[in-house]
């Protein structure tokens, strides 16, 4: 029989129940019921929609360290055959977010038996994946009461093994942006495409063109993305479609690129709305800010990582990954780091198993880390 630890029982009882954004029911309630069971003596909990505040009260506080966790899943069927595998049709913890609660309750566990000097702020945050819970979560009233005077998050990383750790002083993150494009034109039957305006051949072309945007409209030593990831159009192979629609992501390493990104598909819809007669409707949906770790903290970060731990430090590139922990990282300082869990399969693929031995470690390295970042004098 498999002996597991508990905070990896832990992980595998909220891989079954992934939800989407705003919708953490029973994550919210499994979390809850959890810190429900540790010594409350110095921990003040409160609820924010299906987010989690837990403070936990220093012996002699002067300042508070923030460490956020996102609890959401993602909308994806799960196709790895685990007999832990997600108990909700059509949707998955496959970006890794039930490692991420099972190592927040672990540093929990450990400093509500054992606290610090300084106040520790815990955030379990709702509707990372979409439509955005950390920017509403941070304007919150319980945000702006108990706000840290820094923060630290984690993302999992598949392609790194166990015991790796991965960050970097500045841009981690890039910006980030959704695309949804509606085209309306005129159905009409196939044996008479004059009388219609085909909203098939306007989406094509319109994704044809989109294409050039990164191509001839972005500073070659910038960097931007532009995917079209789904097209919807059409009833029957007989009828021409009148409504076709768009949808994608926009991912650019600075503010000033996604502003001319997005003026040039504005105008080149402008353009398909003139070309093929339609009338067209542009929603970037969720926006999310650049994830831009503090440099003085990072680099601090990465030293006590090097010389005060065996993990193995990497310093990353950028990468066009968006994360909305970036608009905490606008307003309190701290940084965000890759933690390797050595998967061959990547973030939001179906197949995703991260080795559970990273959790573990992943709590015994931050136990250690705020411990001692918390009672430095």
């Amino acid at each position: 029989m498999e002996t597991i630890s508990p905070f990896v029982a832990i992980r595998r009882d909220l891989h079954k129940i992934p939800e989407l954004g705003f919708q953490e029911f029973k994550t919210q309630q499994y979390l809850l019921n959890y810190i429900q069971s540790l010594p409350q003596e110095r921990l003040d909990v409160r609820t924010w929609k299906t987010g989690i505040f837990v403070k936990v009260s220093g012996t002699a506080p002067r300042k508070t360290i923030g460490y956020r966790a996102d609890i959401d899943g993602l909308p994806i069927s799960e196709e790895t055959g685990l007999p832990y595998r997600s108990e909700h049709a059509g949707q998955m913890h496959a970006c890794g977010h039930d490692v991420h609660m099972s190592i927040a309750l672990g540093v929990l566990t450990h400093f509500a038996h054992n606290p610090i000097r300084d106040d520790l702020l815990f955030i379990f945050q709702p509707a990372e994946e979409g439509p955005g819970g950390a920017k509403p979560m941070l304007e919150s009233d319980i945000m702006r009461e108990w706000k840290p005077d820094m923060i630290v998050a984690l993302h999992i990383a598949p392609e790194y093994p166990v015991g790796t750790i991965a960050t970097k002083e500045g841009l981690l993150f890039a910006n980030t942006s959704e695309l949804f494009i509606d085209l309306k034109g005129k159905g009409g039957h196939a044996a008479f495409p004059h009388l219609a305006n085909d909203m098939v051949v306007a989406a094509c072309a319109l994704v044809t063109q989109l294409q050039s945007i990164v191509a001839r409209n972005v500073d070659p030593l910038d960097s931007a993305v532009i995917t079209i990831g789904k097209i919807t159009s059409g009833t029957v192979q007989n009828v021409i479609a009148e409504h076709a629609r768009l949808e994608g992501t926009i991912r650019t390493l600075s503010i000033d690129a996604m502003q001319a990104v997005k003026r040039r598909i504005e105008a080149l819809v402008r353009g398909v709305e003139v070309a093929y007669e339609c009338e067209a409707v542009i929603d970037y949906g969720a926006m999310y800010h650049e994830v831009y770790n503090n440099p003085a903290l990072t680099t601090e970060f990465i030293q006590f990582a090097e010389t005060h731990t065996d993990m193995n430090v990497i310093r990353c590139k950028e990468a066009m990954t968006g994360e909305d922990f970036g608009y905490m990282l606008a307003e309190i300082p701290g940084f965000m780091f890759w933690l390797g869990v050595d998967s061959p399969f990547g973030l939001h693929h179906a197949k995703l198993v991260p080795n559970e031995a990273a959790i573990d470690r992943a709590i015994a390295f931050l136990i250690s880390y705020f411990s001692w970042k918390g009672n430095m004098e």
